[in-house]
């Protein structure tokens, strides 16, 4: 591109300096700019700058002047603040779905929303496990297409794998097919799910996608969610994750627990903060919500030990004292 082609890029590659090199601690002086610019093959006078950086300010650009320490000029407000971009990397570094390789991509994308210097800092304290937990590199592919499947009322295809024993020492897997009717994506505990209805039953089923392939939309419509869920106009996919847990399906019914005072955090950050927490006794409180009874929930109960006893339904405490005697034989076995 000749020289004064590339003068055309100017504000354009002066924007992507002040996105990349400057932030409140990093500042760059009308001179750094040129020096900078001439990295991308363009020359340019220090009052260039000055009345440059005026236009960006007029496209709405926060870049601010400071004199001390050092006089120069830095972009302010981001699209994302620092603590805002940590936390985005904390969830990808915690989402199990997503193999390694797609992590660091990831990471270096959400690195480009903020300078070079504080993305720096964030990735030294950012810990991506040596050993990936999905090695299914077609997740973010399966995202997007059951998002359009969702989308447009249409049922999926899919080959679903789990995970058999063996006597091999290589992992081996067991495929089905499935057609499936999609209502929504759930991510639960480090996992995302899929929701949705298989054909050849009246109910919910969850499906984790990272154990998907071949995922394909078909002609077929969606069998509607009102059909086989309490939901009747819209999916909600919110109050069915506070309901359901670790994704296994089961009917919802209005759960009473008594537990142990130091538990009310436990409790309340499990079930929401709507859940009805009553005095009972010095140190204990019942705690009332609705939820799904499951082996999920089950487990969470047994967790805690002697610290919750399930007041009601009856089921959930038959199930419980179940779990409690299958371990116990286990260990008197």
């Amino acid at each position: 591109m000749a020289g004064n082609e590339k003068q055309k890029l100017k504000l354009l590659y002066l924007l992507k300096i002040f996105r990349e090199k400057t932030d409140d601690d990093h500042v760059m002086s009308a001179a750094d700019f040129c020096e900078e610019l001439l990295k991308y093959g363009i020359t340019a006078e220090r009052k260039s700058i000055y009345k440059d950086i005026e236009v960006l300010k007029e496209f709405g650009l926060d870049i601010i002047y400071t004199a001390s320490p050092k006089k120069g000029y830095f972009l302010g407000q981001r699209e994302f603040e620092e603590p805002e971009i940590r936390l985005l990397c904390d969830a990808v570094q915690a989402a199990a779905f997503i193999p390694n390789n797609k992590k660091q991509e990831l990471l270096s994308k959400i690195g480009s929303l903020t300078s070079d210097h504080q993305f720096g800092s964030i990735k030294k304290q950012v810990y991506i496990e040596n050993r990936s937990k999905c090695e299914n590199n077609q997740v973010f592919y399966n995202i997007d297409l059951i998002g359009k499947a969702i989308e447009q009322n249409k049922k999926i295809k899919l080959i679903y794998t789990r995970r058999v024993v063996s006597d091999s020492k290589e992992n081996e897997y067991a495929e089905r097919e499935f057609v499936v009717s999609p209502y929504a994506m759930i991510w639960n505990d480090d996992c995302y799910y899929l929701v949705g209805n298989y054909e050849k039953y009246d109910n919910l089923m969850h499906m984790r996608i990272d154990r998907m392939k071949k995922v394909a939309i078909t002609d077929q419509p969606a069998r509607h969610f009102s059909e086989v869920s309490e939901y009747k106009i819209a999916f909600d996919s919110a109050d069915y994750a506070s309901k359901h847990f670790n994704m296994f399906s089961g009917p919802t019914e209005s759960v009473s627990l008594l537990c142990d005072n130091e538990l009310v955090e436990a409790v309340t950050d499990r079930f929401g903060q709507n859940t009805t927490i009553i005095k009972s006794g010095e140190n204990r409180f019942t705690a009332r919500f609705d939820a799904a009874v499951t082996p999920g929930l089950v487990n969470w109960i047994v967790k805690f030990g002697g610290k919750i006893k399930v007041v009601s339904p009856a089921v959930l405490t038959e199930m419980v004292k179940e779990r409690a005697q299958q371990i116990l034989e286990v260990y008197n076995a």
